[in-house]
């Protein structure tokens, strides 16, 4: 069964569009992710955080982990909200580096730019597949349940003719009460 054909069983609202732009998402996930994996010494000097270029390999691997659940699993939703906390990590971490003293500033603001647009994709996308979905599980009322077979009135005294087995041993101050 595809994406597609997945969000229209599931009847939660997703329309192809929405799907084919996680789709999307998810690939950009992918090469976003591989680019930061393999040249992140590159895209650090790029932003002017040169000290930073760990950081970014980290970012790459969440970015391909992201990528790959948005591609691989039936539903893209919790992936894609996954996307919209890792871009504003991103946003968080390419702030710092728009101090006066770096000189690569304007890339950052660059960068910046086009992860606030992503971020509005993400998010658009992140609202349009959970749209119907309720936020919580429904409360369920299970106040005329009360776990015995019987009415308690009705299970009185029921019990009466109750007799230990021989090889059950039972303390005397468990046994049975009898009026006799």
């Amino acid at each position: 069964m595809t994406h597609h054909d997945h969000g229209a069983a599931r009847g939660d609202g997703s329309n192809g569009s929405t799907l084919t732009l996680a789709q999307g998402l998810g690939w950009f996930s992918v090469g976003l992710g591989l680019a930061e994996l393999v040249v992140p010494h590159s895209l650090a000097r790029f932003l002017g955080m040169d000290d930073h270029a760990g950081l970014i390999r980290a970012y790459g691997l969440r970015e391909l982990a992201t990528g790959a659940g948005i591609l691989l699993q039936d539903d893209p939703t919790p992936w894609i909200w996954a996307r919209v906390a890792g871009d504003a990590l991103d946003l968080a971490t390419l702030a710092t580096a728009l101090h006066p003293d770096n000189p690569q500033r304007g890339n950052v603001a660059l960068a910046l730019a086009a992860v606030a647009g992503v971020t509005a994709l993400d998010a658009i996308c992140a609202q349009r597949l959970s749209g119907d979905r309720p936020l919580q599980a429904p409360i369920r009322d299970y106040s005329d349940r009360r776990g015995m077979p019987r009415h308690p009135l009705a299970m009185r005294g029921v019990a009466r003719d109750f007799e230990v087995p021989r090889d059950m041993r039972i303390p005397e101050a468990m046994r049975p009460y009898t009026s006799s």
